[in-house]
């Protein structure tokens, strides 16, 4: 009898374990969990005046984590000493913020945290939490709205600052160099669309911000621009607009240095356009040198002969009215050697150019000693012209569809600024495509205000094509690839044939550009496009 029980037991106990496991490991396991996590309180509670703690803590029904919190989490008036947030990595049940700055007085402060905050398992976000409080006895409640638009680009950047400054008696345009907006929000990842809330009443410049190091504060050198053209005053109703654009950098000349035998290079931020180097020291009469363009940095490499039996050079480099003097240490080292490159290879466009460089300045060439045949042997003619800046020989001659081109240049052809010369013959093979593998398209413009630049791009925004129009009439672009083009139009107000960017401290917005649909372009085909401003 107790035998038996003992087994009923055993065997009771043996099927509930495997009932209890069975359930456990269901597949489907019910339909899956995309509840955000719940906040169950916060000390201080969200919008708590006379704010004086130095803790903030806010407590979920579930375990939470935090992710990208350095990106997300947006503190409006920006604090000059971070706060300490956790946890940085892990699971926890509540967040906490431990603040170090010192909090200004009678002022409302919002924790944006964007969608940072995320259930431990399944990364449900819970979306755009603002945490507020008011060191004084009220909670300022006044906002402002509106989008950012990229000034060239379809799309803008990403984590855009939006950033309003107090002008009172100290404001000052540089302010945006040198200080901390007093109100800042962030379009974050999907948005731009802005809303700075939690405003007192004021007067305010807006401007927008991709800030490259996150400190708040306007760099040329690293970060986009936008503002307003003229002051706001909240409170207010409208809905603004910003335009978000690089600078084009201050010249400035950076200290030059040696790189080779008789080459010394000149950086340079900015327009190198108009920038003199003027050597100071004592020259022999048979000194010469020249200036050329480095074709990857921002460099000018200034070559000059005779060798110097000296340890320094002393120059003169100018622009405008900017001058700067430098001393260049010399040093015995190794000229550089005569070498050629070539642009295009393979394939030549019907209206490209062949230019031939070199790694050494060049001086002449024999035109006699080049040869220029397509595929039937036929001598081609061609004419040249010398790029000095860019070191470069530009050939022009016309062409024809589908066929090859052999250019030759014999031994010696060139000879560069040290009297060294080409020892082998150089020969390099073009070709052209049918026109059948090319499509194109001709716009009609409908309401056009002149002079305009039409542009075809890739999606991502990169120039393939572009046009410059200043009379009413249609644009074509032949020898089209095949594939999908975006259309963009520069509102070419000065007519100088490019993009203008703009200015902050000059208050200079970048030219209007305008975007329209996308076209595809098929080999062997033409299309008509109506383009219709407003």
């Amino acid at each position: 009898m107790n035998k038996t029980l003992s087994n009923f037991i055993l065997a009771f106990s043996i099927g509930f374990i495997f009932i209890n496991c069975a359930n456990r490991g269901t597949p489907g396991g019910g339909p899956k969990d995309e509840t955000p996590p719940k906040i169950v309180k916060s000390e201080p509670e969200n919008y708590k005046t006379n704010f004086k703690g130095n803790e903030i803590r806010i407590y979920f029904d579930e375990y939470i984590k935090i992710k990208d919190i350095s990106k997300q989490l947006i503190i409006s008036p920006p604090m000059k000493k971070k706060p300490d947030v956790s946890p940085i990595s892990g699971a926890s049940r509540f967040i906490s913020l431990k603040i170090y700055d010192t909090l200004q007085p009678n002022t409302t402060y919002a924790f944006n945290f964007g969608n940072s905050i995320t259930d431990h398992n399944e990364g449900n976000p819970y979306p755009y939490y603002r945490y507020v409080f008011s060191t004084g006895n009220y909670i300022d409640s006044l906002s402002i709205k509106g989008n950012i638009t990229d000034a060239l680009l379809k799309q803008p950047e990403t984590f855009v600052n939006v950033a309003l400054y107090e002008v009172n008696n100290t404001f000052t345009d540089s302010i945006v160099f040198k200080e901390t907006p007093k109100y800042v929000t962030n379009t974050l990842d999907s948005l731009t669309t802005f809303s700075i809330d939690n405003l007192r009443p004021g007067k305010y410049l807006l401007m927008a911000l991709k800030d490259g190091n996150n400190d708040n504060k306007f760099q040329q050198k690293t970060d986009q621009i936008a503002y307003h053209k003229n002051y706001i005053t909240v409170p207010s109703d409208s809905s603004y607009s910003l335009r978000l654009f690089k600078e084009e950098r201050n010249y400035k000349a950076t200290r030059p240095r040696l790189l080779a035998g008789e080459k010394i290079a000149f950086g340079y931020e900015g327009n190198y356009e108009d920038m003199r180097i003027d050597i100071l020291s004592e020259t022999p009469p048979e000194f010469e040198y020249r200036i050329t363009k480095d074709p990857k940095t921002d460099t000018l490499n200034y070559w000059y002969k005779p060798r110097l039996k000296v340890d320094t050079l002393n120059f003169k480099v100018s622009k405008n009215k900017i001058e700067n003097k430098f001393t260049v240490r010399i040093s015995e080292q190794k000229r550089d050697t005569l070498d050629f490159k070539t642009e295009p290879s393979g394939n030549i466009g019907y209206d490209e150019d062949f230019r031939i460089s070199a790694t050494t300045p060049l001086s002449s060439f024999k035109i006699s000693k080049i040869f220029m045949v397509d595929k039937d042997s036929t001598t081609v003619s061609f004419k040249t012209r010398f790029d000095t800046i860019n070191n470069a020989y530009v050939f022009q001659f016309d062409k024809t569809e589908d066929n090859k081109y052999t250019i030759k240049v014999l031994p010696e052809a060139f000879e560069d600024f040290y009297g060294n010369r080409n020892k082998d013959t150089l020969s390099y093979n073009l070709s052209t495509r049918k026109t059948s593998d090319f499509g194109y398209v001709r716009f009609t413009l409908v309401n056009a205000t002149y002079p305009l630049i039409i542009q075809l791009t890739d999606k991502k925004g990169i120039l393939k094509e572009e046009r410059f129009t200043k009379k009413d009439n249609t644009v074509d672009f032949l020898n089209l690839d095949s594939g999908m083009y975006s259309i963009r139009v520069i509102h070419d107000a000065n007519g100088n044939q490019k993009f203008d960017t703009g200015n902050y401290l000059k208050k200079i917005q970048p030219e209007k550009v305008s975007h329209f649909k996308e076209i595809e372009i098929r080999a062997d085909w033409g299309i008509q496009e109506t383009l219709e401003f407003r």
